[in-house]
Parts: C-alpha cells; sequence; structure tokens
C-alpha cells in the first residue's frame, strides 16, 4: 500500500497549491503546457454563461482540473453543466471549484459517477462532493486522497497507469456515500451477516451481543487508520491485512490477525510483542484500555482465551464490513456535532439508540446540542459555587464573585486559575445514571476541557509565573497537553451506570476515540486510561440509599473476610491502581489478573448488599421478583 506523505500533504492542500500537491504528493503528472494556463470556457454558444479553468494535473487521460465559476459560488445544477462541459474533452476528470483564482479560500471537489439507473437503465451521473475549506483539518481529505497516491514502481515505461486503473483509484478516494442514516441501514445488514457467521456461541442474544463488540472495535480501529496511526500511516490498513491474511490461507484473519492487533499489539508496548504479533499487525502503538482485555465472551469456562479456536469468525463477514465501512467518510471529529456528511464518534450513539427496542429500553438518540446544553449547564453552575466566596470583612477580604464562567474565565487572576486546575475542576464528579451510549459523557467531557483549555491558554500567554511552571510540568512528561486533559478528566470526573452492558461498552469506547481525537500525531499518543470500573452495567433504580456497616459484617459468613470499611477501602485503593497506574503496572503485570481481583470482591460485595436490599424490601413489604429476559426483548 503506498504511503502518503502527510506533512507535505499538508502543507499543500492548506495552501491550495493543487498542482504541488498532485504532482509532489500523489505522484501524479504535470499538465500539458499548454492547458496550464487560465482558460474560459462559454457553456453554451451565443450565451454569457462562462466559468475559467485550468488543469493542475493528469495521470493516463484522467484530467484535474481547478474551475471558477465568473458569476457567484455555483449551484449543483451550474456545476453539472460545467462538469458535462469539460466531460466533453476530458472524459474522465475532477473538478476542483474554487471561490476564486488567486489565494482560494474555499475549495469543492466535485467528482460524478456514471452508471446506470437500476428502474430505467438509462446512463445516471451520480454527483460526489467533498469541500475543504481554508484552516480546516487536512486528516479527513488525507484519509479520502491517500488512494490517489502513485508510486513509481506502479508506472510503466511511459509513466502511466492503465485509464481504468487510475478510474478505480479516483472511485476509491471520492464515491462515498454520506449521511448516518445510510450508514445504519448497511450496519444493520451486516451486523445481521456478521450474527450468523460467528462461530462458538450459541445463545443467539450472546451472539448478537458480540457481533456488536466485534463491529464496535472494528470502528475504533477504522477510525484510527482514517487518522493515519497504523502502521505508519497506512490509511487502507484493515482491508490491506485481510488481504496479507488471505493470501497466507483462509479464515485466519479472526484467530491470527484480528487477536495479534487487540490483545498484544495495542495492549502491549513494543518491547514486550511477540515476534509474530510484531509480524502480523507492523507498527502500532500501545494503547492499553480496558478495550484490549478480552471480552467475557471471548473466554471458556476456565477464563482462558478461546479467540480463534472455540470461537471463530469467516474472513468473508469482515471483507462485507470493510466494504461498507470503505463506502463512506470517516473522520475522528472533536468538534460537538461533527460533519453530517461524515461518519464521527456521534455515530457510535446513533446506531446503538436506534439499534436496540427503544419501547422495551427508553433508549432515544439525544442530540448533541441537548446534551452539550445540560451538561454545560450543569458544570458551570457547580464550577460558580466553588469558585465563589463571599465577603470576610472581619479579615479585610473582598467577595469573590463571578456571574458566569464566560466572566470567569476572562477575569480570574492567578489564584483562582490555579484553584480552578488543581482543587475545583479534579474534584467534580460526574455520574449518568442511564449513560446509554455515552453523549452526556462525551458532553460533559467536552464542557470540562474548554474551562481546562482556558487556563492553559492564559498560561501559554505568559500570564504569570505560576501558570507557567504548572504548564511546563505538563508539558515536561506529556508531549500532549490537549490529550493529558482529556486523559485525565475520563478517568477522575466521569462515571456511568446503565442497565444494558452493550450501552456500557459503547459508552467507553466514545470516551476513548473522543481522547485519541485531540492527537495529530501518533508519536504523541499515550495509553489509554482503564475504565471499566467508572461506567459500570447496574439498575440506577433500585438499591440502598446507604449501607448499615455493622448489618453488612453481620451478614459476612466468612471469619476471615475484613469489616466493610477495609473492604472499601481496599477495593478504592485497587481501583486506584486500575485506574491511574495500569499504563506501568501492566508492562509486568496481566491486567485481567487485577480486573478479575477487583470483579470478585465487588461480587461479593454485591451479593451481600442484594440480601440486605431484600431484608429491607421485606420490612417495607415491597413485592419483587427476579428480572428475566421476556420474548420481546429476545428479538433485540
Amino acid at each position: 500500500m503506498s504511503k502518503l506523505d502527510l506533512p507535505a500533504f499538508q502543507k499543500h492542500l492548506s495552501a491550495f497549491a493543487f498542482t504541488p500537491l498532485f504532482v509532489e504528493v500523489l505522484g501524479w503528472n504535470h499538465p500539458a503546457a499548454s492547458e496550464r494556463d487560465w482558460q474560459i470556457d462559454q457553456l453554451k454558444a451565443g450565451t454569457h454563461s462562462t466559468y475559467s479553468r485550468r488543469m493542475v494535473a493528469e495521470l493516463a487521460g484522467v484530467a484535474v482540473l481547478q474551475v471558477v465559476a465568473d458569476s457567484a459560488w455555483p449551484d449543483e445544477s451550474q456545476r453539472m453543466a460545467i462538469w458535462r462541459h469539460v466531460s466533453q474533452r476530458h472524459h474522465e476528470n475532477l473538478i476542483i471549484f474554487t471561490d476564486r483564482r488567486e489565494d482560494p479560500g474555499q475549495s469543492l471537489w466535485f467528482w460524478v459517477k456514471r452508471g446506470k439507473d437500476t428502474s430505467t437503465g438509462k446512463p445516471k451521473a451520480t454527483a460526489r462532493r467533498h469541500e475543504y475549506f481554508r484552516g480546516q483539518p487536512v486528516d479527513l481529505f488525507a484519509s479520502k486522497l491517500h488512494a490517489l497516491v502513485v508510486e513509481l514502481s506502479e508506472l510503466d515505461a511511459g509513466g502511466r497507469l492503465p485509464v481504468l486503473e487510475v478510474a478505480r483509484r479516483l472511485a476509491a478516494a471520492l464515491d462515498v456515500e454520506k449521511t448516518t442514516k445510510r450508514f445504519f441501514a448497511r450496519y444493520q445488514e451486516q451486523h445481521a451477516a456478521l450474527l450468523q457467521a460467528i462461530e462458538g456461541i450459541a445463545d443467539e442474544r450472546d451472539r448478537r451481543w458480540y457481533a456488536s463488540v466485534v463491529l464496535n472495535r472494528l470502528m475504533f480501529v477504522w477510525f484510527l487508520q482514517k487518522k493515519g496511526f497504523l502502521n505508519g500511516g497506512d490509511y487502507d490498513y484493515l482491508p490491506s491485512k485481510l488481504q496479507e491474511s488471505r493470501a497466507r490461507g483462509e479464515n485466519r484473519f479472526f484467530g491470527e490477525f484480528i487477536n495479534a492487533l487487540f490483545f498484544d499489539a495495542f495492549a502491549r508496548p513494543e518491547d514486550q510483542r511477540s515476534a509474530q504479533a510484531k509480524t502480523l499487525t507492523g507498527r502500532i502503538p500501545f494503547l492499553n484500555g480496558g478495550l484490549f482485555l478480552h471480552h467475557k465472551l471471548e473466554l471458556d469456562a476456565n477464563r482462558q482465551p478461546r479467540v480463534g479456536t472455540s470461537l471463530r469468525i469467516p474472513d468473508a463477514a469482515f471483507a462485507g464490513v470493510f466494504a461498507v465501512f470503505a463506502a463512506f467518510p470517516w473522520h475522528l471529529d472533536d468538534t460537538p456535532a461533527g460533519n453530517p456528511e461524515e461518519i464521527n464518534p456521534d455515530v457510535l450513539g446513533y446506531i446503538f439508540e436506534k439499534y436496540i427496542n427503544q419501547k422495551a429500553f427508553g433508549a432515544y438518540y439525544t442530540r448533541p446540542e441537548i446534551t452539550g446544553y445540560l451538561a454545560e449547564r450543569s458544570i458551570h453552575k457547580l464550577v460558580l459555587e466553588r469558585i465563589n466566596v463571599p465577603a470576610l470583612p472581619e479579615f479585610n477580604l473582598p467577595a469573590i464573585q463571578f456571574d458566569s464562567v464566560a466572566e470567569l474565565l476572562a477575569r480570574m487572576d492567578t489564584r483562582t486559575a490555579l484553584k480552578l486546575v488543581n482543587e475545583v475542576l479534579p474534584s467534580i464528579t460526574i455520574l449518568d445514571p442511564a449513560v446509554g451510549s455515552g453523549a452526556f459523557l462525551v458532553a460533559a467531557l467536552k464542557a470540562l476541557i474548554n474551562i481546562y483549555y482556558a487556563v492553559v491558554g492564559r498560561a501559554g500567554m505568559g500570564a504569570s509565573r505560576e501558570l507557567e511552571t504548572w504548564l511546563r510540568g505538563i508539558q515536561k512528561d506529556h508531549l500532549s497537553v490537549g490529550y493529558y486533559i482529556k486523559r485525565r478528566v475520563v478517568s477522575d470526573n466521569l462515571y456511568g451506570v446503565d442497565i444494558m452492558e452493550e450501552a456500557c461498552e459503547i459508552a467507553k469506547l466514545r470516551l476513548f476515540l473522543a481522547m485519541v481525537s485531540s492527537v495529530n500525531r501518533v508519536e504523541d499518543l499515550e495509553p489509554l486510561p482503564n475504565i471499566d470500573f467508572n461506567i459500570l452495567p447496574g439498575n440506577s433504580l433500585v438499591g440502598l440509599m446507604r449501607v448499615d456497616e455493622h448489618e453488612f459484617d453481620r451478614k459476612q459468613d466468612d471469619l476471615f473476610k475484613p469489616p466493610f470499611r477495609r473492604l472499601l477501602e481496599e477495593k478504592d485503593r485497587k481501583l486506584d491502581v486500575y485506574r491511574h497506574t495500569a499504563a506501568d503496572f501492566g508492562q509486568t503485570t496481566d491486567l485481567r489478573v487485577l480486573r478479575d481481583d477487583i470483579d470478585a470482591e465487588m461480587n461479593y460485595a454485591a451479593g451481600i448488599l442484594n440480601e440486605l436490599l431484600r431484608d429491607q424490601f421485606e420490612v417495607q413489604g415491597v413485592k419483587y421478583e427476579q428480572a428475566t429476559w421476556d420474548a420481546d426483548k429476545q428479538g433485540l
């Protein structure tokens, strides 16, 4: 797979230097000298409808042209008219519309897919549009255009490729569908196909759950590859590895490659990976995180991994999934709602909350604008309560009073800024009792980091020596300040509970993606935090308001078990180790052992707490029954 020179790509695209972009970075040819200068074309004889064009590159007769309409920015009908006119001269083409000839600030890349209408059999032209504006991050365009990279070794003696191959690459780069709804429809098809392909899970409900686990993991990796973070910037990493696996033999991708990628490459530092994993996966960042510990459905009765042995998935299932993923533009977007024409992390929430039975579980998609508003209002109120201080006349201390967080961030002095980042923000605990796919926690993350970033910005401008020292301390230990702040917030501030285990998994995945989105270089990526115990399955509506320690201790049937208070302290100590030192701890100790130990202690305590709850129910005359999976929910 050809590699894209990302720094050069960024330099030329951001400068709208299309000829250097195509010739120097993508490996295309210079256009003929007669085509390089601006020319004016008339759409129809005898009319004043004109446009300016110049060719910026070509390959095998496929032309790339920059076009400026002489009137206003062209609408869709005008763009199609210009395309038809250009196609008379250059049958295969890519048109880059810009707002002006010199120093443009806006571009629309326009490619038309030719085909036939399935109902009439008549020729059909379907336009694909991709916008790029000055100042926009280039990683989305890089993930699209990497398919156009041409190596010298691929050219014939005349320096050309077959025209059909160039047309195929244009289609691979630009023939992408849009909208989350279309993606969801095709996701459903692949989920159903994967469900049938999984071997080794008899229960259909568990098999359905595991199909979602696999697809969620694959989407996570797809986002990473489109960010250029895998194997030296391979934007086609997963399909390439599937092709390599099939060359070694059929149906080895899941048991060999996926097993090595998730549970060796992502889960271990490079110097601790097996030689086989290094060969299979290539250069992969160490990410850690509970996502890369075996799921309980991947363990046998003795809690030993069974991926590739008694749990199998054929290659054909992955080929279908990757074909669907490749048909859409992906962008690991850090903006509140992203671009609706791209697949961004919000799609995980949309899929989950559309895919389950909404009437049975009360799960509905909440737009980011709403969750953002709710999170911001809640967090800002809490921050102001902890920052504002009444006057103390007896000590000659004036009141500290801010009416809004915006005012706080504009007027805060060094003392207040340090109090924010060292005391107030770290002490905030946010719990979503029905976390769903994590929409509210993602919104809360953004609300908190916006406050952190304001302090970082002030420190970076040299507002005070104390703030500079605080910022330098972070920069000394962390390559990306943004990633460090997100990691800290996710580890220490955000918690969630949901009655569905699958919801908890997706919520954690969305938080992981939110962290990765803040990093622009793979070298700046640090291991993900372990947040398995920040977001847990459970019923938020049923439980004890407080725990009677004496009753808890009386219920214990093991004299050697420590009392409730010590159990709680030991559990908290282990959780702190698991969350904050797991990146180092996991290098010499199996994180699964630590996680299972915490799980065992929590399950032991939960058994006693359930007995205490049952006793209270009986005293109060509350009727209850064992939860069951009814017939309606079996179809989920």
